[in-house]
């Protein structure tokens, strides 16, 4: 187990202009993943996240009819696709919950896509094996991605990225 504060094993940053190409990064990294992970969302409200989400559905073969949103009155919505997807909001709980009191430590450790935003309020080690990215908006209402894979398919998923982009994910 992986030591809190501990740092990523791979990190990256990426700045996106507006919101479409916020939600092609997420199409991108939907493409890529070909195995169950985490992703741990982090940011201010509208700084990108269910944008992010909403490409990710679509590069992980979502059907076009399954329109996501932000599930912060039903806590996680799942989406069929090459892997599931579950989208988890945790904006409306309070920090520290425990994830297996709502029955998140399932999703977090099964058999898809977890994107979990706000997922500051998770504890620590709730999935130490993740993609952590940090939404932070710029004053030319851009976006400033700062990437950080803890595990080796998280690190995988970064170099892939990277590659994918030509060397700037």
């Amino acid at each position: 187990m992986r030591a809190a504060g501990a740092p990523p094993d791979a990190a990256a940053g990426i700045t996106t202009r507006c919101a479409d190409e916020t939600r092609k990064l997420g199409r991108r990294c939907g493409g890529l993943i070909s195995s169950p992970l985490v992703l741990f969302l982090l940011g201010d409200l509208g700084s990108g996240k269910t944008m992010f989400v909403q490409g990710l559905a679509g590069g992980l073969g979502v059907p076009d009819d399954g329109y996501v949103t932000s599930p912060s009155f039903t806590i996680v919505n799942e989406y069929p696709g090459r892997l599931p997807l579950y989208h988890i909001d945790l904006y409306r709980l309070e920090t520290g919950l425990d994830p297996e009191d709502l029955g998140l430590h399932e999703l977090l450790h099964g058999d898809g896509v977890a994107a979990v935003e706000w997922a500051e309020r998770l504890p620590a080690g709730a999935a130490a094996e993740r993609l952590e990215i940090r939404f932070e908006i710029q004053a030319d209402d851009s976006r400033a991605l700062q990437l950080g894979a803890y595990g080796q398919a998280a690190a995988s998923l970064l170099k892939a990225l990277d590659r994918s982009a030509g060397g700037s994910p």
